[in-house]
């Protein structure tokens, strides 16, 4: 076909259009096949965890950055959480995603740099101190069952004191809590925290204010941050210390050299918090259950004479029903009694005037008269018996009738129905739902005894 002869849509059509969704798709193959198995070494910044347990960070150095991603089945492996400003080698790939449109890096594992040297100095740190027997297990004493007053040997400001004092709020309202004011790192912290564990011994000894156990620690941090408490002048006074030391240094996957000296280490202040007042704690938790158990005692034990009551109570109008059917059934023998004397006395009377008659008739032949009349005192005999039998009927009906109503009356003829009375352990009668609350207790008497109940939902009818 000529030029000419094309469709004008072909002669003025250019290069062939693609999605977006297939050139991100195109560069995402493209880019995952070539970046694989990444070592790339960079300072975390922005690193943020959102409700999914993922961690996302950039790692940056000083003219570029890159984003990345550490889902959660990866990062549950890091025996550490990244922090902002931490250098870091991270392993990977290069991953693209797709609705934002940008290229990062899918973690596979984070090692911290520039630990190396901290680590060889706790370690000779560690060896000297164990030499001299600082560590032994031996030398480590008791804690109080219930310390009157706690020191605490941390920095004013920090979260660590909020978790200590809340928690022993919780747990031992109105213990006396005595806090020595130190820095928890950098220079001179380290001589401030042995000052303030000689400064409590100290107050200790006054006859009106000894302390019982001390508290020495702070929160998490990075192992530059946490060094103050592996130097030698904090493990000493722990040491030197005659108020038993409780040493909560960082999080639970921390260790220093005063973890190792004190004599109980908690993994972080607010468990240091729960030992030291683990026995007072107790104590009162065991006293409150020994009150409710009481208090449950005599509840139930005045819910059953509640419920002998009520049974007396039931008993006592069923009976009462049982003596007026008795007198009803009394009544009735003495109707049909009485109706039978006077049915026998009127055949009787009939019998002496029909003999009569037959004696005065003996010479008169009135065998026809006399079958008539007879025919006829039969006829009125059977009337007779039949309005007899029909008025013992009439009564009987009359009583079943009566015996009936007063059975539908009876307590335990409504409960025989499948119907059941419920009550609160007040014993008080519940007609309603709007009467129960979740949580209650109540009892729901049956034909043949009762359950007690605990209210677990409510539902009420919506007209």
């Amino acid at each position: 076909m000529s030029e000419s002869r094309k469709p004008l849509d072909q002669l003025f059509a250019g290069p062939r259009a693609i999605t977006v969704s297939d050139l991100t798709f195109q560069i995402k193959s493209g880019l995952e096949r070539q970046f694989t198995g990444l070592l790339v070494q960079g300072e975390i910044s922005n690193f943020i965890v959102p409700s999914s347990g993922h961690w996302f960070f950039s790692l940056k150095d000083e003219q570029s950055q890159i984003r990345a991603a550490c889902f959660k089945g990866i990062n549950r492996l890091i025996r550490f959480k990244p922090r902002n400003g931490l250098s870091v080698l991270v392993r990977g790939r290069l991953n693209l995603y797709v609705p934002g449109g940008y290229y990062q890096i899918q973690v596979d594992s984070i090692e911290p740099q520039g630990i190396g040297s901290i680590r060889l100095a706790f370690e000779q740190q560690y060896q000297r101190l164990q030499a001299e027997g600082l560590f032994e297990p031996g030398r480590k004493r008791k804690l109080p069952l219930l310390p009157r007053r706690v020191g605490v040997v941390t920095s004013p400001t920090g979260a660590a004191v909020s978790d200590i004092l809340r928690v022993l709020e919780r747990r031992n309202p109105g213990l006396d809590v005595v806090i020595a004011p130190v820095r928890v790192q950098g220079e001179g912290a380290a001589r401030e925290i042995a000052d303030g564990i000689r400064q409590l011994n100290r107050l200790s000894k006054r006859d009106d204010y000894p302390i019982d156990v001390l508290i020495v620690g702070r929160g998490g941090g990075s192992a530059e941050d946490l060094w103050a408490f592996n130097e030698e002048e904090v493990a000493r006074a722990i040491h030197g210390s005659e108020i038993p030391v409780v040493s909560a240094v960082g999080h639970e996957t921390d260790t220093s050299i005063s973890d190792l000296v004190a004599d109980v280490r908690a993994a972080t202040p607010s468990a240091a918090a729960e030992i030291v007042s683990a026995g007072s704690a107790d104590l009162l938790l065991r006293v409150e259950e020994l009150r409710a158990g009481v208090e449950r005692s005599i509840r139930y034990y005045l819910l059953r004479r509640q419920s002998r009551l009520n049974d007396l109570v039931a008993t006592r109008a069923i009976n009462e029903s049982a003596t007026r059917i008795r007198g009803f059934r009394q009544r009735i023998d003495q109707l049909m009694t009485g109706a039978a004397r006077t049915l026998a006395n009127r055949i009787g009377a009939n019998r002496v005037t029909l003999h009569r008659a037959q004696l005065r008739l003996v010479a008169i032949d009135l065998r026809r008269p006399l079958a008539l009349s007879a025919d006829r005192l039969t006829g009125l005999d059977q009337q007779l018996q039949q309005l007899v039998d029909g008025r013992i009927s009439t009564q009987r009906n009359k009583l079943a009738l009566l015996g009936e109503r007063l059975q539908a009356l009876s307590p335990l003829a409504v409960l025989a129905r499948g119907y059941s009375l419920v009550t609160d352990e007040a014993s008080q009668i519940l007609t309603k739902a709007a009467d129960v609350r979740p949580g209650a207790r109540v009892v729901v008497r049956f034909v043949d005894g009762m359950v007690d109940c605990d209210v677990v939902d409510v539902r009420r009818r919506i007209d």
